[in-house]
């Protein structure tokens, strides 16, 4: 833990393995910048969500937090309410100290919609989200709110599902914007990439990528190579922070 005396207005980021992590790093640049010498960020690497009680019940001086893999979901039962936003989507990215009572909120959706928007033409209008965890529920929800419909993309497919064996030229034609909501590809795993049949990539798709690190995923490498036009997942992550840190102060 950080020395808590100077800092006593934290903030912190949930998650496991989260040592890479590009909260930290922001909104410890931000304080500074801001002239908020007080202020402490800080991450909780849990390897069960469990271990999150043990931080409440310990830190009494927290103001919020920030939620990354794989505990969107997990985190909510811990909650005292959750907004509504949060509650549509059924993940939660950021949480609300106020008094003893835990707020959830999700501000993922906010960032991947104003970060994909310049990106859309009219042609896009499928589109397949690789991968089921807590993130890409916030990606469905903004594919909803903007009238793109999707197909989820998985290795154990359920219903109305398509599992990554099953794509073939014909549904690439038609889903022309595929979003890694997946870990895959995120360093130093770099060589990692969703199994999907590139060769049938087009100028016309849109690949977009959740992860910022490395700025261009093999994933990303593969489109670019057939011509798509590619986005990596910074901006949203910006965006996410930003709102976030709206959400703490309002």
């Amino acid at each position: 833990m950080e020395n808590t005396e100077k800092n006593n207005i934290r903030f912190g980021l949930i998650g496991k393995n989260i040592s890479y992590s590009f909260s930290k790093g922001y909104f410890t640049e931000k304080f500074q910048k801001m002239g908020l010498e007080d202020h402490s960020y800080e991450n909780f690497d849990f390897q069960e969500i469990d271990e999150f009680k043990e931080v409440i019940a310990a830190n009494k001086n927290i103001k919020g937090f920030n939620v990354t893999i794989p505990y969107k979901e997990e985190i909510i039962p811990f909650l005292s309410e959750l907004d509504e936003k949060a509650s549509t989507i059924g993940a939660v990215n950021t949480i609300k100290v106020v008094e003893n009572r835990l707020v959830g909120y999700n501000t993922d959706a906010f960032g991947f919609q104003k970060s994909i928007e310049p990106f859309l033409k009219k042609h896009h209008k499928k589109a397949l989200i690789l991968g089921t965890g807590g993130a890409s529920k916030a990606i469905a929800f903004v594919f909803d709110e903007l009238g793109i419909d999707y197909t989820f993309v998985s290795r154990s497919p359920e219903k109305h599902q398509f599992s990554y064996d099953n794509l073939n030229e014909a549904i690439l034609k038609e889903y022309t914007v595929l979003v890694n909501c997946s870990p895959l590809g995120t360093f130093p795993k770099v060589s990692e990439k969703p199994s999907i049949p590139y060769k049938y990539i087009r100028s016309t798709h849109l690949l977009f990528d959740l992860i910022y690190n490395p700025e261009k995923t093999a994933f990303l490498l593969a489109g670019e190579e057939k011509g798509a036009t590619i986005c990596n997942g910074f901006r949203m992550l910006q965006l996410q922070a930003e709102k976030a840190w709206e959400i703490w102060n309002s």
